[in-house]
């Protein structure tokens, strides 16, 4: 494995510890990134992207990059081709060798310059796919259920995984460190930057849904397959998107955002920032001195460091695009799975007005970075969050942001694939519930987002359905909506169908009773159901106009396709009404956004009087039918 930099310290630990794993050795090092290889070396180098133990992407031309003195001749051998470059100006080397096919033989790398040569040594050639995101992405493998039944499991010589160090804007890098990775919030450092064999060890602290993924795809195609992490948690969507991308976007809320934050950038003053800091760090002293407290050691110390505001922020819009995607551009990759949106659930309406605009463009961005316009692209949908939605709560839990989002996520696939695009993905979670943000519910996701990929990339399709079940036309009736599916649909448990509302004009939505469409009878009288039609009613909705299906964070939900294929009806909606406008008249007819707290109670209480009343009116009915005489 080639290093060029390697701490002091960190060298007399690891020949202390005798490894790099291990807590011991993460409690010893200092509290702060330690690295060993920088991001640019001085001298030749290779982009840390290129490393001993990598997996490169098969049937594509493959470029390596890296950096030499200026006007310094560098050849790379590999797979019997030889390919030179000249450094330029700005020490950057470029080569390209030509597309090799799946090759799980180790093979070596040469990257030879004036007066060194670097081996990079048991390279595979398979398939690369990157994986996006915010933490429940990157949510580790270690902590999922059932996850120590794959560690155990987990020896695959030919699964390769690599870890994107943390990294932001606002200018684009160039490269990434290899490191460990020191964590404030887990107390402790993650090695990052290195590509590694998947093993017990390595696989714990992989993502994952990346592992499943990885895993599931390796074993079904026999093809050597690496995996780089790129997700970060609490991440936004326009941080992970080009700031020209956005700037150029016809979107009155993207650009609002972007005024925003420009604004905050330019007004910080990080010298009024240090003072005010300073003078309440004499203030806290005063008072621990006055109560008799003790104060720590690592306590006494008035700060003075200058913080750079809003424009060191990760959210920044761009930042993480530029510190972790840019990085990887240019590499020959076979596609990505990106799981995110809870950040972008905090502004309301005007959020997710945004993430809708932005998110088409987010991936049309990343197409462009690795190369590949028609580049797979799956997408797993906003995963569960709080308590469950049930019938008595139902209207008030379908105030949430994250829903409308979901939504969004769901209609992006939606005018991808409408429009001709057939190697976008998509796979619902929601009904992968578990009350945490981070719900432990990650295998399943994994195995999801693989079938897509083993049936849309890998010969699969005659064995593996992947789609969900698709809405082809929604008809108002008498006192209902019709729906009509693409495929036959059914609770999995074969009970009632639940999870959809319906709503009239005064967009009071209301749980709706589900039945199947009559077709005729057959031979014997008897009424033959289509099950690709579905009848939504309500007693309480006596002029039905739109729907939702799934509308909660924790939502009740059971529709899928029929023959236990595990394939949910997606979070969807017929209707285009804000989430404050819902329903009808609470907060009057001139709408200001973002709502103030007080006008989220008066939604909020409004929904739970909906639902009281939905549920006085079934008791009623129930009594009423109790009461009738029997004949």
């Amino acid at each position: 494995m080639y290093f060029r930099v390697c701490h002091p310290l960190l060298l007399a630990i690891i020949a202390l510890t005798g490894g790099l794993a291990g807590s011991t050795f993460a409690q010893r090092m200092p509290r702060e990134n330690v690295v060993d290889v920088p991001a640019i070396g001085e001298g030749l180098s290779v982009s840390n992207v290129f490393q001993t133990n990598m997996v490169l992407q098969r049937d594509k031309p493959i470029t390596i990059w890296g950096w030499a003195e200026p006007g310094e001749e560098v050849t790379v051998t590999f797979a019997n081709q030889n390919s030179v470059a000249v450094a330029a100006e700005d020490r950057v080397w470029k080569v390209t060798l030509n597309a090799l096919p799946a090759n799980a033989n180790p093979q070596t790398m040469t990257v030879s310059g004036k007066y060194e040569t670097l081996t990079l040594e048991n390279i595979l050639i398979g398939d690369v796919w990157v994986l996006g995101g915010q933490s429940n992405m990157e949510f580790e493998l270690a902590k999922v259920e059932n996850g120590n039944l794959e560690i155990v499991s987990a020896n695959f010589p030919q699964i390769r995984i690599l870890t994107v160090p943390y990294g932001q804007g606002p200018e684009p890098t160039r490269g990434f460190a290899r490191l460990h990775e020191w964590s404030d919030w887990f107390g402790r450092h993650f090695r990052k930057g290195d590509w590694d064999v998947c093993t017990p060890e390595v696989a714990r602290e992989l993502s994952a849904i990346g592992y499943v993924f990885a895993r599931r795809v390796h074993k079904a195609s026999n093809v050597p397959i690496g995996v780089i992490d790129a997700s970060r948690g609490g991440t936004t969507i326009e941080t992970w998107t080009p700031m020209s991308v956005l700037q150029e976007l016809d979107s009155e809320t993207t650009q609002a955002k972007l005024q925003s934050m420009e604004e905050a950038a330019a007004a910080w003053d990080p010298q009024a920032d240090l003072e005010t800091r300073i003078a309440a760090h004499h203030k806290w002293i005063e008072q621990q001195t006055k109560e008799g407290k003790l104060i720590p050691e690592d306590k006494r110390q008035a700060p003075n460091d200058l913080r750079p505001g809003p424009i060191g922020d990760h959210n920044y819009p761009g930042h993480c695009y530029a510190g972790m995607i840019a990085p990887l551009a240019g590499l020959a990759v076979k596609g990505v799975i990106f799981h995110q949106g809870y950040n972008n659930t905090f502004d309301g309406s005007q959020g997710v007005e945004m993430y809708r605009d932005v998110f088409p463009a987010m991936i049309e961005a990343w197409r462009g970075a690795f190369g590949d316009p028609q580049m797979p692209f799956g997408i797993l949908s906003l995963c569960t969050d709080g308590y469950p939605q049930t019938r008595d709560n139902y209207c008030e839990k379908m105030f949430n942001a994250g829903v409308d989002l979901r939504a969004a996520q769901y209609q992006t696939f939606l005018d991808f694939y409408n429009g001709g695009d057939k190697q976008i993905g998509f796979a619902s979670t929601y009904d992968l519930r578990r009350r945490w943000y981070h719900p432990q519910v990650k295998i399943p996701a994994g195995e999801r987002i693989a079938r897509w990929a083993l049936a849309t990339q890998y010969g699969f399709e005659q064995q593996l359905q992947w789609k969900p079940p698709m809405l082809v036309s929604m008809q108002p009736g008498e006192g209902s909506l019709m729906l009509t599916l693409d495929t036959d649909v059914s609770d999995p448990q074969d009970g009632a169908i639940e999870g959809f509302a319906i709503a009239g004009e005064d967009r009071r939505f209301h749980p709706a009773s589900v039945s199947y469409a009559e077709k005729g009878k057959d031979a014997r009288g008897r009424v033959q159901y289509d099950r690709k039609r579905l009848v939504l009613t309500s007693p309480m909705v006596p002029e039905p106009r739109h729907f939702r299906y799934a509308w909660g964070r924790n939502p009740l939900g059971n529709l899928q396709v029929s023959g236990n294929k595990d394939l949910p009806f997606a979070t969807q909606r017929s209707d285009d009404w804000r989430m404050e406008e819902v329903p009808l008249g609470v907060l009057g007819e001139e709408l200001t956004l973002p709502i103030s707290r007080g006008d989220r109670n008066k939604i909020i209480q409004a929904l739970r009087k909906q639902d009281q009343m939905r549920r006085l009116e079934e008791a009623k009915q129930v009594i009423e039918a109790d009461g009738e005489p029997d004949h």
